[in-house]
């Protein structure tokens, strides 16, 4: 009698199955034990290439030596104060440190928060509390987080059954997806329609006069890495002063040097009154933050903000511990550069096989979209399936995406070294090969 041999990943995950509910979900069945660099090593010792970085926040590779160094000297001065009992240096110097990098306007203000949800959430008490005004809008493809207020501004159905009623007062417009919805347009006639779009929802769907805030992400994450445009966003920005309406911009997953700045934002030319973020600003440990202008943020009523752990100490410390490393190797640039060699490896690929339909993103967040050869806007979320459990079965930790999942997204270190993310591509590469002549 054959004996089955289970091996460590494996009894893990049957362990996981039997205490975690099916509602804490799976986008690979892959275990970690430890990390460095842009290397996950699972529980049987195989070393993964990690292109997904913990969905974006290992933007400087797992377990950085300086971050450890800061989260341990922390560690052992001051775990817990809570910030509403007793006030403690990182958390202003965090708040001083992302004012110098983030300024809105004249005067900025920021509050901590542990996760993107909980800065999603406060983004939108503030920007009530300020404006006197009720409504929302946010958009299709949309993901704003799992949270009551986050999942109503998030548009994919999936993460919501059965999880309602929904906040009241959200409106959602179209994104200005010109992949999907550019109807034969040139792209400046396509904005131009958009924004004519968002004129007409303005007087059919939501009087104007009674929306707090517009949320936007300049590169929708789970939404499969949409890029707005840039004279669209740059009209919202008009329109929104125009009507006293609160730009918020979520940076959850743009932040940080990702697409190549150090805000998404700054791509386009426009200040937000609100943003958020949180992903890489801790280095791996939960820290989140909004920030806004001054005059807005300190609208609002003593007690509305707040928390137990907003701010922890050891979480703060890390934060600017990963923001000084950040600085010191120029972590855009790096970006910027990383994004050019997958743009060209990606856009070679999506010569070979016609069943890449988009090559798209910011910097060094790129995805593509797998789609029917003889459609290119048919989603083909099967493919994409194959194509992730090749990757995976060579050890390249690779991620999907998009409302139909049939998006393969890149969020590598951006201080993977180049013959690295090539290896990675290879494999990429020869799953698509692999996957594709069976098609």
């Amino acid at each position: 009698m054959t004996k089955t041999i289970v091996s460590n990943a494996q009894a893990l995950l049957a362990r996981r199955n039997k205490v975690v509910p099916k509602g804490v979900g799976i986008f690979a069945p892959t275990t970690a034990q430890s990390g460095s660099g842009p290397i996950l090593t699972d529980l049987d010792g195989e070393e993964w290439i990690d292109f997904g970085s913990g969905i974006g926040v290992t933007a400087l590779g797992h377990c950085p030596p300086t971050v450890v160094r800061a989260i341990q000297q922390q560690a052992e001065k001051l775990i817990h104060a809570c910030f509403h009992v007793s006030t403690y240096e990182p958390y202003v110097a965090l708040c001083e440190k992302l004012i110098q990098l983030f300024p809105h306007g004249d005067a900025t203000k920021v509050m901590l928060t542990n996760t993107g949800a909980e800065a999603i959430e406060n983004a939108i008490k503030i920007a009530r509390q300020a404006t006197g005004r009720p409504a929302i809008i946010c958009y299709t493809e949309a993901f704003h987080g799992r949270s009551m207020m986050a999942m109503t501004l998030t548009s994919k159905i999936s993460y919501k059954i059965g999880c309602g009623p929904f906040a009241p007062e959200v409106y959602r417009l179209p994104f200005p997806n010109y992949y999907y919805y550019g109807d034969g347009l040139t792209e400046s006639a396509f904005i131009e329609r958009e924004i004519q779009r968002l004129d007409i929802f303005l007087n059919s769907h939501v009087d104007p006069h009674s929306v707090a805030a517009i949320v936007i992400e300049p590169v929708q994450g789970e939404g499969g890495f949409n890029v707005v445009p840039k004279a669209y966003l740059q009209a919202l920005r008009k329109k929104c002063t125009e009507l006293g309406i609160l730009l918020i911009i979520d940076e959850v997953q743009t932040g940080f040097g990702r697409t190549g700045k150090w805000a998404a934002y700054q791509h386009y030319d426009v200040v937000p009154d609100i943003s958020t973020w949180a992903k890489a600003m801790g280095g791996g440990l939960p820290i989140g933050c909004v920030i806004g202008k001054a005059e807005i943020m300190d609208a609002t009523t003593p007690g509305t903000l707040g928390g137990t752990y907003l701010g922890n100490p050891v979480c703060c410390a890390a934060a600017l511990a990963t923001i000084e490393y950040m600085e010191s190797i120029n972590l855009p640039a790096k970006a910027q550069t990383i994004g050019q060699i997958l743009r060209r490896r990606l856009k070679s690929m999506q010569v070979r096989f016609p069943q890449i339909g988009d090559v798209r993103g910011l910097g060094a967040m790129l995805a593509i979209e797998l789609v029917r050869p003889e459609d290119s806007k048919k989603p083909n979320p099967e493919l994409c399936t194959e194509i992730l459990e090749a990757c995976w079965k060579r050890n390249l930790l690779i991620l999907p995406a998009g409302m139909h999942k049939n998006i393969i997204r890149f969020l590598v270190p951006l201080i993977i070294e180049e013959e690295l993310l090539q290896k990675g591509l290879d494999i990429l590469e020869d799953a698509f090969e692999q996957v594709c002549s069976a098609y």
